[in-house]
């Protein structure tokens, strides 16, 4: 372990060192004055994640970490500087400053051109010809591909059926057509090649723009409770999977947990959700048998289930890019900020251009958490306008190697002072799968 002091404070920290939640520390200078200082873990628990990062065929020795302390609000430079560190740990592009106590979603609202808010039908309906186009290309590459580029037709089709998705999820938020019946039927339809019931989901979907990022009340993605974690040594590997290696799939037991199960919808909400179900039966009753009937069961395979995993590694992707990170924490609902949790604690996330085009831009995700009204075809607009009046605040990054490998091996159990606990860290022993990604995902950023 090697240690630097000169003008700045260094902290040493050894190789197995775990993480410290906080300390402070007296440093003597050569006028025998006394510096004291208080940092939280966040940095911290960072750059040891990173430490883990390096591969292992690299012989490397590892000298003292450089930790910025977190400077008061007066010390915009300093605190820049700090952020702009994190954001590199972390594989961001930039980590935003705190959002004001006093702003109000409103406030945010209120400062976005009326134009983003407009629906129109030919946008709308253009992205419904972009989605069908793109699928059917996509069944036919699988028909024609050999085998060895079966996984690259899989892929552009995956991605294709995920622009479904998001025109049923325009239609859910009533952004896609003034006529609302028809956008019932739109997203109805447009949800059945996944088999994901329409209504069970827009209920559900309602409620995590309510609460974003709210312990317990967000219907989407949330830490694991430590309680959950400790309840028995085969629900922990389960989690631990789940939430390691598997991560880009868990949609699927999202999807499972969550729509099919009467009890968990209100008794007014009871007669949508069992139209929504029956017609996902039929879907399957008919569309599953016609497809095995015509190319048998490897054909089911062939070109549906590939294609539906396809499109679930971007459900779950999107989704836990969108809300996850080690810096943005989930809350109690007594200590929860709509302003917040919409606009701070949502990260807009650039992936390659076609993947955006496919899926209809839903990676643009802050404006949509600002105000789901806004059309899909509408966000990049609304971006625009709120990286002009709030571009301090915003999370942002580009898809990479090191932001997925932070979220997947960090990002497990809640911690009320440091928002994430690794799984490595709470049960060592047993983290094998988390340790196995820190070895194997790249570090690029």
């Amino acid at each position: 372990m090697a240690c630097k002091i000169s003008n700045s404070m260094f902290l040493c920290l050894g190789p197995s060192q775990r993480p410290i939640r906080s300390q402070t520390i007296a440093i003597h200078s050569s006028t025998a004055s006394i510096c004291r200082l208080k940092w939280d873990n966040l940095l911290i628990k960072g750059i040891n994640h990173r430490k883990g990062m390096i591969p292992l065929r690299r012989n490397k020795v590892i000298q003292a970490v450089a930790v910025p302390v977190r400077p008061s609000s007066a010390d915009s430079d300093d605190s820049a500087e700090y952020r702009k560190q994190l954001a590199e740990t972390y594989g961001f592009r930039q980590i935003g400053e705190p959002l004001p106590e006093n702003v109000t979603l409103k406030d945010v609202i209120d400062t976005l051109p009326r134009k983003v808010f407009e629906i129109d039908d030919v946008k709308a309906w253009t992205s419904v010809l972009i989605s069908v186009t793109s699928y059917a290309l996509g069944i036919f590459m699988i028909s024609k591909a050999p085998w060895y580029l079966l996984p690259l037709a899989w892929a552009w089709t995956g991605t294709a059926i995920t622009g479904f998705f998001v025109i049923g999820h325009d239609c859910a938020h009533k952004s896609f057509s003034k006529n609302k019946l028809l956008e019932d039927i739109v997203g109805t339809l447009a949800f059945l090649p996944l088999i994901y019931p329409y209504e069970p989901w827009r209920f559900k979907h309602d409620r995590h723009h309510a609460k974003t990022n709210m312990l317990s009340e967000d219907t989407a993605w949330h830490p694991v409770w430590e309680k959950e974690f400790e309840t028995s040594p085969f629900l922990r590997k389960a989690i631990m999977f789940g939430y390691g290696p598997f991560r880009p799939w868990m949609s699927i037991a999202h999807w499972l947990i969550w729509h099919f199960d009467l009890n968990k919808f209100r008794p007014n909400e009871v007669k949508r959700v069992k139209i929504s179900l029956a017609c996902v039966f039929a879907f399957m009753a008919i569309g599953w048998p016609l497809i095995i009937y015509k190319t048998g069961i490897m054909g089911w395979i062939k070109f549906w289930l590939m294609p539906w995993l396809g499109y679930h590694f971007w459900m779950s992707t999107f989704t836990m890019v969108h809300h996850t990170a080690p810096h943005i924490p989930f809350k109690h609902s007594d200590e929860w900020n709509a302003a917040q949790a919409q606009l701070n604690g949502t990260v807009h996330c650039d992936y390659p251009r076609w993947i955006e085009v496919l899926c209809h831009d839903i990676n643009v995700h802050i404006p949509h958490h600002v105000s789901s009204r806004i059309p899909s075809y509408n966000l990049r607009a609304a971006h625009k306008s709120i990286q002009e009046n709030w571009g301090p605040y915003l999370n942002e990054a580009t898809w990479n190697w090191r932001l997925m490998k932070t979220i997947m091996t960090v990002c497990h159990v809640y911690d009320k002072e440091q928002n994430y606990i690794g799984f490595d860290e709470l049960a060592p022993n047993e983290a094998a799968p988390i340790t196995f990604l820190k070895r194997v995902m790249p570090d690029y950023a």
